[in-house]
């Protein structure tokens, strides 16, 4: 009987220490899996940040006059197709918003002084603070002081009553400072508040080589900007309809005032000015001009040309260009560049809502094993005239795997087209067709991931390290209580006065 009770023991002892070493191994094993994920995050993350340093991101900002201009070298101009465009712009920028696709770019991350293409900045903080714009404004002489008398105006008296639509005409169209102080001192209190709140709104927006130093663009050293930052306010600017209003208006008739009577103003954008001139552009849409003898002619410009829509930023142009001598030539620069995009890219379907792009494992469902995925809308991209889209590299962006139960139209991934590694477009996956969840499959999913969770496998180890030590403590301890117990019922037998009936 005691060579019984102590295999037992040893028997149990055992199972117990296979309990402990069957669950190590599980164990480690998802310790490699997180290992490796970390390793990949952090190879990611350092590539992410190599790629990002910009070695410009420190110049200052270009004081060169427009003489100087013209004389930049070339050697950082970057376009997405050949024979582009030479422009006399120290830094420039054509670039597709429905991908955010650069087509050309000249030190687009290079700081320059902005001249009135400031005021963009002006128009969007206005319209996205105040909500009446019939409200209005009395001009005050502190409106005037950073104002000189050669500078953009539409003309407005101290104690003039100007309604802020009206202003914000003035603002746009003959880039009048005096309305710049006067919209930027009714919205931020004070025009040093709302120079902080232009910094702010930059920042939001990307900036990332951008200061505001006033609300008009009038020159001085510590207000500057990029051609890349002047695209992200403008679009961002541009998804205001008010804006887009003015932006193509090229005469307003500003209502009579206290001080003054009917006046029109007019644009000075030389590209929708006239069509007869031979310089416009009848797909420019606007967006912003400027000048000043520090800054060069600059020009903020959009465009649309069938389904194909562009951006343009010239900043630093020559005085004069050499086709027509009495025009700036941010004017002529842009229209080169426009030209150049919408020959050498094209507008081309790439996926259509509906179309069959890819399928993926359906995981918990009897009903399939497959979930045919499709196009959520189409996808229209601004390609290279010469590539077709049965050329451009489909990559999915897909899970592994999904849980049913899923819903038609639900979005499970995406698919990205390139060609060349460019990037020209992604659109979402949907799932074609609802998917109905297995109740039994479910259940014996979530079991099966009870057993193999890390809960479980601590209440194991536990159970594992409480029955080793019952066990011990019984081996131990148990032992000498029936030592004590045998030792006692032998002094009891050998006691005299033991009955004699208990010694038999």
């Amino acid at each position: 009987m005691k060579s019984n009770n102590f295999k037992n023991r040893l028997t149990a002892l055992a199972l117990c220490f296979t309990l402990l070493l069957g669950a190590a191994p599980i164990t480690h094993a998802y310790a490699v899996n997180d290992e490796s994920d970390t390793s990949s995050s952090q190879s990611d993350s350092d590539s992410t940040d190599t790629s990002s340093t910009d070695s410009d991101s420190t110049d200052s900002a270009d004081s060169k006059d427009s003489k100087d201009a013209t004389a930049d070298n070339d050697k950082d101009v970057t376009a997405a197709a050949s024979e582009a465009p030479a422009v006399t712009a120290t830094a420039a920028l054509l670039i597709s918003p429905d991908s955010d696709m650069v087509l050309y770019e000249k030190n687009a991350d290079k700081k320059r002084y902005p001249a009135s293409t400031t005021k963009i900045m002006t128009a969007l903080l206005t319209l996205e603070n105040v909500k009446d714009l019939n409200e209005t404004v009395t001009a005050e002489q502190g409106d005037f002081t950073k104002v000189t008398a050669d500078s953009s105006n539409a003309d407005i008296k101290v104690g003039e009553t100007v309604r802020v639509i009206d202003l914000l005409y003035a603002l746009m169209l003959p880039s009048a400072n005096e309305a710049a102080y006067m919209l930027a001192r009714h919205v931020g209190g004070t025009s040093e508040h709302f120079v902080d709140m232009m910094n702010t709104r930059a920042e939001e927006l990307g900036c990332t080589g951008t200061h505001f130093s006033n609300p008009c663009g009038l020159h001085e050293e510590d207000h500057y900007t990029t051609a890349r930052d002047l695209y992200l306010i403008a679009r961002e600017a541009m998804k205001n309809d008010t804006f887009t209003n003015i932006l193509d208006t090229v005469q307003y008739r500003m209502p009579k005032t206290n001080m003054h009577e009917e006046r029109i103003i007019f644009t000075t954008n030389q590209l929708i000015f006239s069509s007869f001139n031979p310089w416009s552009y009848p797909y420019n849409k606007g967006i912003k001009t400027g000048h000043t003898s520090q800054a060069g002619n600059c020009f903020v410009g959009y465009a649309e040309y069938g389904d194909a829509k562009l951006y343009s930023v010239v900043l630093g142009s020559a005085a004069s260009s050499k086709e027509y001598p009495t025009v700036a030539a941010s004017f002529t620069d842009t229209k080169s560049l426009y030209k150049w995009g919408f020959t050498h890219f094209k507008t081309k379907t790439v996926a259509k809502k509906g179309d069959t792009l890819a399928h993926v494992k359906v995981d918990l469902s009897t009903q399939t094993d497959q979930l045919v995925l499709t196009a959520k809308t189409d996808l229209v991209a601004l390609l290279p005239a010469d590539v077709e889209t049965d050329s451009l590299e489909a990559t999915p962006n897909l899970p592994e795997a999904v849980d049913a139960p899923i819903k038609a139209g639900d979005v499970v991934g995406s698919m990205t087209y390139s060609y060349n590694g460019t990037s020209y477009g992604t659109v979402e996956l949907v799932a074609l067709s609802d998917v109905e969840m297995s109740r039994v499959l479910y259940y014996s999913d979530k079991l099966s991931h009870f057993f193999q969770s890390t809960v479980f496998k601590i209440v194991l180890i536990a159970a594992a390290i409480f029955i080793v030590l019952y066990i011990l403590f019984n081996i131990t301890f148990g032992g000498i209580r029936r030592r004590r117990r045998r030792k006692a019922m032998r002094k009891r037998y050998d006691n005299d006065d033991y009955p004699r009936r208990h010694r038999r």
